[in-house]
């Protein structure tokens, strides 16, 4: 890995990222949109062509020699996914496409299992709709009520809002740690802490897409129920989730879908009889290099380590910040110091597709439109904003060329 250090900082992990070395538009590649994916360093490119090149195999089922390498490689990602986020057991580890296929397996399986047309859940503002769409869904059929907890001017939520809908009827709290589209961490150990106290028989769903790659991530601590993260915007492959769950209360639900290795029994005439978790909950065939994939991005990031990493994460926002703040007619949204890597603003008078397009042109990658998050759009007042998010390969010359371009942008479009 090339971590150089001088002066005690540490100067770049750029040289780790092989798509650095290619340019965008002719020009040499800003990426500023890792909310949204991470580029994949060469130790995980690496991992998982080693296994397609070496001893590729289907996994549980063959006695042979590649079947059982393979297995092996397979399964040692559950241990590493258990320490990186401080799980009990390994069999709390439940491997998903990504976390909107986990929150539809929490939604589908322990939801209607346990939620009836009488009770209430908690939703924010501040949620991707992967965490708003499964519950609407399954509210269509059911009937419980949604309540949301609103943000506040500042973009953060309205925790006295919150202590309002905390009540009886409530079964169930889904909340976002930190918002993809505006970076704002939610104090989730405290939300948890105050939904048991006044709901004990409460459940509670922890989105951590973003969270687990800009901080330490310990479930225990955070006392929820589920917690759900996706590989690729940890610097790991597409294809890939994980689904944390309280053993106890994973085995208490019933499969989310049906098919070979979660079952222990199946007959016509006696019917089907199930694996414990994590096994009911991985029917068919899984994405065996992207997990093996996922076990490598998972050492890449605890080998820089969390410091490091928020560290360098947290200068570049600022200096960003303070780049953007100087451009006439620039509005940052959430514009607080607590908060995570990305940095969300539109360009008054000017279309964020408009100026995303002129971006692109001058070789830096954001993303414009509403982030999967419409309900909060609304609440902004707008239909779009521009994200740029930083990584680890992210360095002060590209917030340089970024403000560049804004300027370009500005002059282009006569704003």
């Amino acid at each position: 890995m090339a971590l150089v250090k001088m002066n005690s900082e540490p100067v770049q992990w750029r040289d780790d990222f092989p798509v650095f070395q290619q340019k965008m538009n002719g020009e040499p590649l800003v990426y500023l949109d890792t909310a949204s994916s991470a580029q994949k360093p060469r130790t995980v490119i690496d991992a998982m062509t080693g296994v397609m090149e070496g001893h590729y195999a289907n996994i549980h089922r063959g006695l042979y020699e590649f079947s059982q390498e393979t297995t092996a490689s397979f399964e040692a990602v559950r241990g590493k996914v258990k320490a990186f986020i401080n799980a009990s057991s390994e069999n709390e580890i439940v491997y998903t496409r990504n976390t909107t296929e986990a929150i539809n397996l929490v939604a589908q399986s322990w939801g209607r299992q346990n939620l009836t047309a009488d009770d209430e859940i908690i939703l924010t503002q501040l949620e991707h709709h992967a965490n708003i769409v499964p519950w609407q869904l399954l509210q269509a059929e059911i009937g419980f009520r949604i309540n949301v907890v609103p943000i506040t001017d500042g973009g953060t939520l309205d925790l006295k809002a919150f202590e309002v809908f905390l009540g009886p009827k409530v079964k169930f709290m889904g909340v976002v740690h930190i918002s993809n589209a505006l970076g704002v961490k939610n104090p989730v150990a405290e939300m948890i802490a105050q939904a048991r106290k006044a709901c004990p028989e409460i459940r509670t769903l922890v989105d951590g897409s973003q969270s687990v790659v800009h901080g330490a991530i310990d479930v225990q601590a955070l006392d929820c129920d589920f917690f759900t993260f996706t590989g690729h915007k940890l610097y790991g492959p597409s294809g890939v989730g994980v689904l944390y769950g309280r053993e106890v209360l994973l085995n208490t639900m019933p499969p989310y879908q049906g098919g070979g290795d979660m079952i222990e029994t199946v007959s016509f005439e006696k019917g089907t009889t199930f694996k414990d978790a994590p096994a009911r909950f991985e029917a068919g065939t899984p994405a065996i290099v992207d997990v093996i994939g996922l076990g490598a991005a998972i050492g890449y990031v605890s080998s820089i380590g969390v410091e490091a990493l928020t560290a360098h994460e947290a200068e570049l926002l600022s200096y960003a910040t303070q780049k953007l703040r100087s451009i006439d007619g620039v509005v940052i949204y959430a514009d607080i110091e607590e908060k995570a890597a990305v940095l969300s603003f539109n360009l008054e008078g000017a279309h964020s597709s408009d100026v995303g397009m002129i971006l692109d042109q001058c070789g830096v990658a954001v993303r414009t439109g509403h982030h999967c998050a419409m309900p909060l759009m609304e609440a902004l007042g707008v239909e779009s904003t521009i994200r740029a998010s930083f990584g680890l390969y992210n360095n002060k010359d590209d917030c340089d060329r970024l403000y560049e371009a804004l300027i370009k942008a500005k002059k282009m479009l006569r704003v």
